[in-house]
């Protein structure tokens, strides 16, 4: 048998760790990673809330997640939209398509703010809107988010009750703001006149 030596101590060995061709883990130089850029989403969203419920059937309590979210392009137009699922990427996704459908465009001035005062009652939320000249957007809690997603600038929103329900207040700020919303998208239906055929002579070719 082959005597096994010992390595010498030699205070002057450096290991090799650059990788490479020499064994190890290393197995040359690393890649640089791949970056996507993921799209632009189409609409600014915003999560009003997230909530966990529980239904309860024969066999037992079967979990869910409910999400409301809210949409717009900060150009006047909003969207407001719920959404039930058994996890929260399902339920985000029902919400989005429910706020699309449910998006509207709103009537503003040359200045982003709203023509006249207009108020709404939801549940126990109750909100009046006012133009205000100059002062910016006063607006709290989830009125504030929605109204910057709208891109509604110069206004004032008061919360006249106590609730402090942020779906009730959003569902409260949808309803006033869709008493002014931008009706010169949907067109009348287009009229044809109907012109009377004039039948013709046809000639006929005798062979």
């Amino acid at each position: 048998m082959s005597e096994i030596t010992k390595p010498q101590n030699n205070k002057n060995f450096t290991p090799n760790r650059s990788g490479g061709n020499s064994g190890g883990r290393g197995g040359g130089e690393r890649k640089p990673r791949a970056f996507f850029e993921r799209p632009k989403p189409e609409f600014d969203q915003k999560m009003i809330s997230v909530r966990r419920v529980t239904r309860v059937v024969a066999g037992g309590r079967r979990m869910s997640f409910a999400v409301a979210l809210a949409i717009g392009d900060k150009k006047g137009s909003l969207g407001l939209g719920t959404g039930k699922g058994g996890d929260t990427a399902l339920a985000i996704a029902k919400a989005l398509r429910a706020a699309k459908k449910n998006m509207f465009q709103i009537k503003t001035t040359k200045d982003m703010s709203i023509p006249y005062d207009v108020s709404a009652k939801f549940s126990s939320s109750r909100i009046t809107f006012m133009p205000n000249r100059g002062k910016g957007l006063v607006a709290g809690s989830t009125v504030r988010e929605m109204l910057t997603l709208a891109g509604i600038k110069n206004i004032t929103a008061k919360i006249n009750s106590g609730s402090k329900n942020k779906l009730n207040n959003a569902r409260a700020t949808y309803a006033a703001l869709y008493q002014i919303r931008n009706k010169a998208g949907k067109t009348a239906p287009v009229i044809v006149p109907v012109v009377p055929i004039v039948p013709t002579e046809v000639e006929v070719v005798k062979e």
